[in-house]
């Protein structure tokens, strides 16, 4: 089997498990991954991700240009080939919509509390991303300052975007942020949360080249209880978001109020 047909396969069955989690809806979400510098495998527009086969599958250039495949194009390719532009290390990506993750981008919260110690190893901090019309440049705007340095990044009133080294760890990044999202209200509702401190981040940055299959450029969340902290890029941050910081003005979770928190 060439390594292409390989590559088919990977799209065809992760495609089935975003479908199967309900982490895509119809014809919703889009899968892709790096060939060679040239080309780019990725899945078509107007099909669901539960019924796809290799054969549906589209070949495109870097701008973007169908080179093989019998389907037309997604008008999201643009979001893919920017972040296999920016980031050099990327050979997989998965764009979805799971419903809790997909929840705090429509509510205009980032996922940066350092709530859970697996996250911020994988991850470090979930940024959320300015809302960009998606299949227009505005999109590839909003996501331009945070792909150099996150993983996974939250869509406003969108839905969530990962990549890494292979398309099976960006399936598995997309993962970790939808359970991430699920526990984090979780912790409201019980009227507490017992977020990581400064001593306790900085023993996992030094973990995080241990763990197998880990090679996150992310930075770190910073310890709650600081003025700033890293992923909150929602068009209010003051100051560069390459530096990993921005400041929250009230839109974290701990200044919500959910329905049975009270």
């Amino acid at each position: 089997m060439s390594r292409e047909q390989e590559y088919r396969r990977e799209i065809v069955s992760f495609g089935r498990m975003l479908h199967q989690r309900g982490y895509v809806a119809a014809m919703d979400g889009n899968l892709s991954v790096r060939l060679d510098e040239g080309r780019i495998l990725a899945t078509p527009t107007a099909m669901s991700k539960g019924t796809l086969c290799a054969a549906d599958l589209v070949i495109v250039d870097p701008a973007g240009r169908l080179v093989a495949g019998r389907h037309q194009v997604s008008s999201e390719i643009s979001m893919h080939l920017l972040i296999y532009k920016l980031r050099p290390d990327v050979r997989g990506i998965v764009h979805a919509d799971p419903c809790t993750a997909t929840g705090f981008a429509a509510a205009g919260v980032a996922l940066n509390q350092p709530l859970v110690c697996e996250v911020v190893i994988g991850l470090g901090s979930i940024p959320l991303a300015r809302y960009g019309t998606p299949g227009t440049s505005e999109l590839c705007e909003s996501l331009e300052p945070l792909i150099p340095q996150y993983d996974a990044i939250l869509m406003s009133n969108h839905g969530v975007v990962t990549y890494a080294d292979t398309l099976h760890h960006a399936y598995m990044k997309m993962e970790t942020v939808e359970h991430f999202a699920q526990i984090t209200p979780v912790t409201h509702c019980l009227g507490r949360q017992q977020p990581l401190g400064e001593q306790d981040l900085e023993k996992l940055r030094l973990a995080r080249s241990k763990y197998e299959g880990n090679h996150s450029v992310a930075p770190m969340p910073l310890a709650v209880g600081s003025r700033f902290l890293a992923g909150h890029h929602h068009g209010r941050a003051k100051g560069s978001a390459r530096a990993g910081a921005a400041r929250v003005e009230g839109e974290d979770l701990g200044s919500i109020k959910l329905a049975s928190g009270g």
